[in-house]
């Protein structure tokens, strides 16, 4: 048996692990960086934030990842060079976070890193016409091993869709673990780059569970400001949507494509939603010359209307239903006011209030998948459904 097969063996067999998260979404602002510490597995799993931080992406870096994301049409040379250099960089952020924070290398177990997803297609996507689910992340876990020193997992959607699924939103999985109720509904929304929810009944089995991607959450915002602002990535506390008005058939317009009849679970991303969508709804619409305040406006109220709408498609049985936020969208004050007016029979609370920073929502729940795929067993997710099959995901790194 080699050096690290022993180890990830006995690693398996702690009662608590030190696990590090890592998550970077579509709006390229950073890296989350989890330091997790984890008891158990399945339904038993404990998890106690250790440390969190998010390290901005310098704007050069930024910019290399947007001339291939989301794009039928990229630079191979490019791509591979990045593939590369994400897992180098997050590799030198994580060493410089465990610095920061008096942490040795040696006394993390493992990493779980999602990568940079740089297309995804699933098979309602206008992308595929091969009838096959696919995505790509990039950022190679063995670039995180070999300079972290430390058994890396990563690359976790390419199993969910091997085995059916569309390789998202892979967070059920966690929230099911974390977060199920007894005696209460709970609706866990994330509102990142995309908005996507999970809907766990009360009491619920795995299979009772509804996840899905909802539409644009700050996506569609983040572009626009940054292609009006360089210098800006997002609309701070919905400063500018704050001081325009919704212009209805814009609204009407960005709401009008099929995606949002397909029943869930559904998935989708940028390269649905984005700049080029923005403006031919624009042109559609006649609304090419409407202020940018008011472009804001109607933006951050499309995110709004289609978060609601898919929650008036759940069915709460008369139970008491609970909703807990997370993801940047959570900061948006203009978004979280009409959400929470037009939710009848939902009672919004906050996450940290019962749970820990929401910001690190996603990287933990990462560092929970990694913990399944090395400590967990088949019986913790029933016998999975077509959706959201019962498996471990993540392939293993090691280091030298």
């Amino acid at each position: 048996m080699t050096e690290y097969i022993s180890k990830l063996y006995q690693i398996s067999k702690k009662e608590k692990k030190k696990v590090i998260g890592l998550m970077s979404g579509t709006s390229l602002d950073g890296l989350d960086i989890a330091l997790c510490e984890i008891e158990g597995n399945g339904k038993h799993t404990q998890i106690k934030l250790l440390e969190f931080q998010t390290i901005p992406y310098e704007i050069a870096f930024r910019d290399e990842i947007k001339k291939i994301i989301s794009t039928k049409q990229a630079d191979l040379a490019l791509l591979c060079q990045l593939n590369a250099q994400i897992g180098s960089t997050h590799a030198r952020m994580i060493n410089d976070s465990l610095i920061k924070w008096n942490v040795a290398n040696n006394e993390i177990d493992f990493i779980a890193s999602h990568g940079q997803t740089i297309f995804h297609a699933p098979c309602n996507s206008n992308n595929n016409s091969k009838g096959f689910n696919s995505t790509l992340q990039i950022g190679d876990g063995d670039h995180i091993a070999v300079k972290t020193g430390i058994i890396t997992i990563c690359d976790f959607r390419q199993k969910h869709i091997a085995a059916g699924g569309e390789g998202a939103p892979l967070v059920t999985y966690g929230d099911y673990l974390l977060f199920s109720k007894k005696e209460k509904n709970r609706i866990l929304l994330n509102i990142g780059g995309i908005a996507n929810f999970t809907f766990i009944p009360a009491d619920a089995n795995f299979n009772d569970i509804i996840s899905s991607d909802i539409g644009p959450g700050n996506l569609l915002m983040d572009i626009m400001i940054q292609n009006k602002y360089p210098d800006k990535t997002y609309d701070h506390d919905a400063e500018i949507a704050e001081k325009g008005t919704v212009n209805d058939d814009l609204l009407f317009l960005l709401l009008s494509h099929p995606y949002f009849q397909i029943k869930s679970p559904k998935t989708t991303g940028a390269e649905l939603f984005n700049k080029d969508y923005v403006f031919n709804a624009m042109n559609k619409s006649n609304t090419m010359n409407i202020a940018f305040e008011d472009l804001m406006a109607t933006l951050n109220r499309f995110t709004a209307v289609s978060i609601c709408d898919a929650f008036q498609k759940l069915n709460f049985g008369g139970t008491e239903t609970e909703l807990f936020i997370s993801g940047g969208g959570m900061h948006n004050p203009l978004l979280l006011s009409y959400i929470q007016k037009n939710i009848p029979g939902i009672t919004m609370k906050k996450f940290d209030t019962e749970y820990f920073n929401p910001d690190a929502k996603e990287s933990v729940l990462f560092a929970v998948l990694a913990n399944e795929t090395i400590s967990g067993n088949k019986n913790n997710f029933d016998n999975g459904n077509p959706s959201m099959p019962n498996i471990s995901m993540g392939k293993i790194c090691f280091p030298l």
